[in-house]
C-alpha cells in the first residue's frame, strides 16, 4: 500500500479557526490546495499554489493524479465523505494514499439548529442533481435536512409539497452555518417567499392536510397517480411484483417492456439509491414513464428506445430484471444470461400464449408460479359488486 499523500479536509464557515491543531498543520503545509472559491477565501493567507475545481468536474481524478509526489490538500465543505467529494475520490484513487480530516457536516450543524435528532431525520442531496429526486421523500410528519442547488431551490421544494398536499409544512433555510454571517429563514411551505443565499440547507418538517397525497415507500401506489394507456401493471400486480424484485440499496433494475415504467418507478422508490433502466420501444410510453418519474421523485430513471434482446447490448449487468412485456424464449435466455448471481427475474403473461412460455420456462428453470387473481368493488347500479381484473400468471426466480 503506498504512503499517504493525498488529504482531504473539511472546513466550515470559521475557516481555518475551525480545524483542530493537526489538520490545520496539513493545510498550512500544502503545496497545492485545490477547491472552490469560498474554500480559497476561507484560507486566503496560506502561500500554496491554489487550484480550482477543474472543468469538467470529471477531470478531477487525473488532475489529482498528475499531483502524485507533491503535499496535496483538497478542501471541501463539512464531512468530505458525506454527499461530498471525498467519496469519489476514495473510488478512484486507493484509499491508503488519502487521510480525511472531517469537520462538522451541513447535516449535523442543522440538526442542532433545528434540535432534531439525526437517526430521525431524512439527509439527502440534491446539489448539482435533479430537485425533483426529493418527492419520494414527502411523507406525513417527516423531517428532512436536504443540500441544495442554489438559492433557488428551497422555493422549487416548496412549490412540490404545496401541490401534494403538504403546504402547511415548515420550512427553514439555514445559510452560513457556523460563520459570521449565519442566516435563517423560517415559513410555510404554501407561502414561502423569501430571498435566500445561495449555499445553504434546508430544513422540511412535513405537515400533511387531511387531503394530502400519500405516496408511501413501499411498492402498491394508486393506478391513478400514473399518466397510463390502459396498458399497466395494476396496483396489487405491481405490489406483488415488485417484492419479488427485492429492492437493495444501490441496485439495477432491467424493466423490459416499460410502458409507463410503474414497476421500474416503484423499484426505484423502494430503497436509497435504486436505479432502473426501462426498455420501451414505443415513444409515447417512455413519454408517459418520463413524467411519471420525475412526477413520483425518481428522476434518474433511464429509458431505452428498442426491442429485447438488441436493446439489451451494452448494458451494465442488472441485479433484477422484469419482462411485462414482449415475453419469449429469446427475451429470457438473453435476460437470465445478463443477469448478476443472486439476481431475480420476475416475468408476467395475461395472455394464454404467454402463459404457455412461463409454463414452459417454469418446468426447465423451476422458481415459482403463481397465478394472481384481483376483484375491486364497483358500483352496479345502487349496489356494489365485484369486478375481476385480469388475471396474471406470475413466474419469478433467483439465480444462483
Amino acid at each position: 500500500m503506498a504512503d499517504p499523500w493525498l488529504h482531504i479536509v473539511g472546513i466550515g464557515e470559521d475557516g481555518m479557526d475551525g480545524l483542530v491543531p493537526a489538520t490545520r498543520a496539513v493545510v498550512e503545509a500544502a503545496e497545492i490546495i485545490i477547491g472552490g472559491d469560498r474554500h480559497h477565501t476561507l484560507t486566503e493567507n496560506l502561500t500554496a499554489k491554489r487550484m480550482a475545481w477543474p472543468s469538467p468536474f470529471d477531470a478531477l481524478i487525473s488532475t489529482i493524479e498528475g499531483l502524485r509526489g507533491k503535499r496535496v490538500v483538497i478542501l471541501a465543505t463539512g464531512d468530505p465523505l458525506w454527499f461530498s467529494v471525498g467519496a469519489r475520490i476514495g473510488r478512484a484513487i486507493d484509499p491508503g494514499e488519502i487521510i480525511y480530516h472531517p469537520q462538522l457536516s451541513a447535516f449535523q450543524l442543522a440538526a442542532a439548529r433545528m434540535g432534531w435528532s439525526l437517526p430521525d431525520v431524512e439527509t439527502l442531496t440534491v446539489h448539482g442533481r435533479p430537485v425533483q429526486q426529493m418527492i419520494a421523500f414527502i411523507q406525513p410528519d417527516a423531517q428532512l435536512l436536504v443540500l441544495t442547488t442554489g438559492a433557488e431551490t428551497p422555493a422549487q421544494i416548496a412549490a412540490f409539497l404545496t401541490e401534494r398536499g403538504f403546504g402547511q409544512s415548515k420550512m427553514t433555510v439555514l445559510a452560513a452555518m457556523g460563520g459570521k454571517d449565519e442566516a435563517r429563514f423560517d415559513g410555510l411551505a404554501e407561502s414561502w417567499d423569501h430571498t435566500v443565499p445561495a449555499f445553504n440547507t434546508l430544513a422540511v418538517h412535513c405537515v400533511a392536510a387531511p387531503d394530502a397525497a400519500l405516496l408511501p415507500r413501499v411498492p402498491g401506489l394508486a393506478d391513478d397517480l400514473f399518466q397510463s394507456d390502459g396498458t399497466m401493471t395494476k396496483q396489487e400486480v405491481r405490489a406483488a411484483t415488485v417484492a419479488k424484485l427485492m429492492p437493495m440499496r444501490g441496485a439495477l433494475l432491467w424493466d423490459i417492456g416499460c410502458g409507463c415504467g410503474s414497476v421500474a418507478i416503484e423499484w426505484m422508490r423502494a430503497a436509497r439509491y435504486a436505479r432502473a433502466v426501462g426498455i420501451e420501444p414505443r415513444a409515447d410510453r417512455r413519454a408517459m414513464a418520463a413524467a411519471n418519474a420525475l412526477a413520483l421523485g425518481v428522476p434518474k430513471l433511464a429509458l431505452v428506445e428498442g426491442v429485447v434482446p438488441d436493446a439489451l447490448d451494452g448494458l451494465e449487468a442488472p441485479d433484477a430484471i422484469f419482462i411485462g412485456g414482449g415475453l419469449s424464449r429469446e427475451t429470457f435466455d438473453a435476460a437470465w444470461d445478463a443477469l448478476r448471481p443472486l439476481g431475480r427475474l420476475v416475468a408476467n403473461a395475461v395472455t394464454l400464449e404467454s402463459e404457455a412460455e412461463l409454463i414452459a420456462l417454469h418446468k426447465a428453470h423451476g422458481g415459482d408460479l403463481v397465478k394472481l387473481s384481483v376483484h375491486r368493488a364497483e358500483p352496479v347500479g345502487r349496489l356494489t359488486g365485484w369486478r375481476p381484473l385480469m388475471p396474471v400468471t406470475q413466474w419469478s426466480l433467483v439465480k444462483r
